[in-house]
């Protein structure tokens, strides 16, 4: 029974209270979901647009389907903000992506309404795959599995694996596919340009309302409804000879498009659907950002932004303060520019993230010589293979984390043949609020495993401007820098580039107690914690030593041939990383020195900010300075 005097949202505490309602107020619920996103995230900043933009189908997801027993696998999961306020999260949804607090992704050891733990793009076609075939193996006849993606997830290389896997299989699988044309920024290539011709298809759309008003009669019309649908199914074979359909040539029944903001509609078509057995897949028409104008408008601006003004949009967060170093990815951008045009050879290349990089600013003015080759970080890599075969030199941005997803590509692609592609790793180390799906820590040990790779850090933008100088100067063969996220330490970092010796580090300070080894911007809290020591009486040195592979043997062979102690420093994992390079040198060379190692521990970080991370793990300067005090006074 419904309380008067309170809203609806307020009364729903799960989606088995929402399916109390009648479909006519479903509506209401939208709009007060959407207006609580609108508060809560203009006030803790997360992802804004995507979760607007899938509103009602959420609210018509939840409200048609038995969850948690019928299963939602969310594709890019910042879609997730509606699904997890309707779950059970409301009263928590003010800790979303805070420290200790919800995750900004959806979660199975959070919610058992969060089926499948999600991050990264274009996977929930091939879990939601796995889903039903187990539920077919269980004989769970009335479990239903559907797969939302979205947010330009399509273009992913896995999606159409899944697809093409299950069509084979014939399990009774519902994707969704939420078409909004965006990514981040503008979705892009031939899967985004099919899917905005269906939807503009009149034989399409005056076709679709004949087969929704035939399926409503399902349930009541018996035999005279299965021929109305087998005339309907007889007429979309004509069509399609006319105009061919993918899905429906990969094995999958298509059906849309139809509008994702007509709440009762979208319950009333997913109802129909769930009766229809096999694989299917529902094309949906919504727009990011929807419900908040400014949102709509600036569908990139506002797909994460920090905080702001829910009534007027404007921007609280400002970015532009004096005298603050600038972002490290806009000191990349800019500096693809100089040597683009230094170097005609340059090219650039990133998978749908040309804002987040700031390769966007290389794509507006030199368009010809930047590609954004959608969310398929394997194509990237191989794409960049291709180039740099012919004589190209290409930069291929990727986020650390994403790196991950094209693994092989590095190794068959790219190193086996050693060539020289330069790979930019954004968001390196741990970035805050996105939590483990996201956090660039595994990086240095993976790419250092791989022979030919050279591996490098810069401690600071200037460093950051002279290692992607020094990787273009020759021919290297496949090169890794690697940066995190967000602003640094230099204000004056437009200074002339400089190439650095391959493999030399170099002493920042002198120090008699012991040494400390970074790798990286830890190196600028390494710098601040010596001071701290000096003052106390330990005299400290340390080197930036810049490379991880290869080491700078020469130094390493005066560093502990004088120290007794030495300490590394790094914000990637500890197993196999940069200190592991540096014990495996002293085990080679049978040194007896005593080595301490800080770094990321053998376990998933989870999310909150860099500073409460960093905090956690012994990483902040009162951590790195608490270990040294140890390490100096142990016997």
């Amino acid at each position: 029974m419904l309380e008067s005097g309170k809203s609806l949202l307020d009364q729903i505490n799960d989606p088995s209270e929402l399916r109390k309602l009648k479909v006519e107020q479903l509506p209401e619920v939208c709009t007060e979901l959407r207006d609580f996103i609108i508060d809560a995230v203009s006030t803790n900043p997360g992802h804004f647009g995507a979760s607007l933009g899938v509103v009602e189908l959420t609210v018509a997801l939840h409200y048609v389907f038995n969850t948690p027993y019928d299963l939602l696998v969310w594709d890019v999961g910042h879609q997730a903000y509606g699904h997890k306020i309707l779950t059970g999260r409301k009263d928590v949804f003010h800790t979303n992506r805070k420290y200790k607090g919800i995750s900004g992704f959806p979660k199975p050891s959070e919610s058992i309404y969060d089926s499948f733990g999600v991050g990264h793009a274009s996977t929930s076609i091939s879990a939601a795959l796995g889903m039903a075939v187990a539920s077919r193996l269980k004989e769970e006849k009335d479990r239903k599995i559907v797969a939302i993606i979205g947010d330009g997830a399509m273009t992913g290389g896995m999606a159409f694996e899944g697809l093409n896997n299950a069509s084979v299989n014939k399990s009774d699988l519902l994707v969704i596919l939420n078409d909004n044309n965006m990514a981040i920024d503008p979705s892009v290539g031939g899967m985004s340009d099919y899917l905005l011709k269906i939807s503009k298809s009149q034989t399409y759309n005056r076709l679709k309302k004949d087969v929704w008003e035939v399926l409503g009669k399902l349930n009541g019309f018996g035999p005279k409804a299965r021929r109305l649908v087998q005339k309907t199914e007889n007429a979309i074979k004509t069509m399609l000879l006319k105009q061919s359909n993918l899905f429906e040539s990969l094995g999958f029944r298509y059906f849309g498009p139809v509008d994702g903001h007509n709440v009762v509609y979208l319950a009333e078509v997913l109802q129909s659907l769930s009766h229809i057995p096999g694989p299917k897949l529902l094309h949906v028409i919504t727009k990011k950002g929807k419900g908040f104008k400014q949102a709509e408008l600036n569908q990139t601006e506002y797909h994460a932004p920090g905080k702001f003004n829910k009534v007027t949009g404007e921007m609280l967060d400002c970015e532009c303060v004096v005298n603050k170093p600038p972002k490290f990815q806009n000191v990349f951008g800019y500096t693809m520019i100089e040597l683009a045009e230094m170097n005609e050879r340059i090219v650039g290349i990133t998978p749908a993230m040309p804002s987040g990089c700031s390769l966007n600013l290389m794509m507006e003015k030199m368009p010809h010589r930047t590609f954004d080759v959608g969310i398929a970080e394997q194509h990237a890599v191989t794409f960049s293979a291709g180039l740099a075969i012919q004589g190209m030199l290409p930069y291929c941005n990727i986020y650390s984390t994403f790196m991950q997803r094209a693994y092989d590509q590095v190794i068959h692609d790219v190193a086996l043949q050693n060539l020289h592609v330069v790979f930019c790793l954004d968001r390196g180390g741990l970035v805050g609020a996105d939590g483990a799906t996201h956090h660039g820590v595994f990086d240095l040990a993976y790419m250092r495993s791989i022979p030919n790779m050279i591996v490098t850090a810069p401690m600071d933008e200037l460093e950051l401007r002279h290692i992607m100088f020094t990787a273009q100067n020759e021919n290297h063969g496949p090169f890794s820098i690697r940066y995190p996220r967000g602003c640094g330490s230099l204000i004056d970092w437009r200074q002339p580039m400089e190439a650095i010796p391959i493999g030399k580090s170099r002493q920042l300070s002198e120090g008699s107690d012991l040494a400390i080894l970074t790798i990286g911007t830890v190196g600028i809290q390494a710098s601040r914690v010596i001071k701290m020591l000096r003052k106390e009486g330990i005299n400290a040195a340390h080197y930036d030593m810049r490379f991880v592979k290869p080491l700078d043997e020469e130094a390493l062979h005066i560093i502990f041939s004088n120290y007794k102690r030495v300490m590394t420093i790094e914000d990637g994992v500890l197993q196999g990383g940069f200190g592991s390079a540096v014990l495996e040198f002293m085990a080679d060379h049978q040194y007896s020195s005593e080595l301490k190692r800080i770094g990321i521990p053998d376990q998933f970080v989870d999310h909150g900010t860099t500073d409460e991370l960093h905090r956690e793990i012994g990483l902040d300067q009162q951590g790195i300075y608490q270990t040294v005090k140890s390490f100096m006074l142990k016997e």
